[in-house]
């Protein structure tokens, strides 16, 4: 799920992955572990290959599946 530009404007908290300085590092460990998590609850395969962008998307995605995480949404 990308991110409404017109919906936070003025807002630097919340940016489009691919839009991301750093989003071609490596994933993060908490990413690293909550996709972990995800990808036993949807029954998919878990790629430890990610970068931190494809990672998020990948948690939205996952997130959209399972139902985890979309209360906080």
């Amino acid at each position: 799920m990308k991110n409404d530009p017109n919906n936070n404007k003025g807002s630097n908290t919340i940016k489009d992955p691919e839009d991301w300085t750093t989003g071609n590092e490596p994933m993060t460990g908490a990413q690293r572990s909550y996709l972990t998590t995800l990808s036993a609850e949807a029954g998919e395969a878990f790629n430890e290959e990610l970068t931190k962008a494809e990672a998020s998307e990948r948690i939205e995605e996952l997130q959209q599946k399972t139902g985890r995480g979309l209360e906080n949404q």
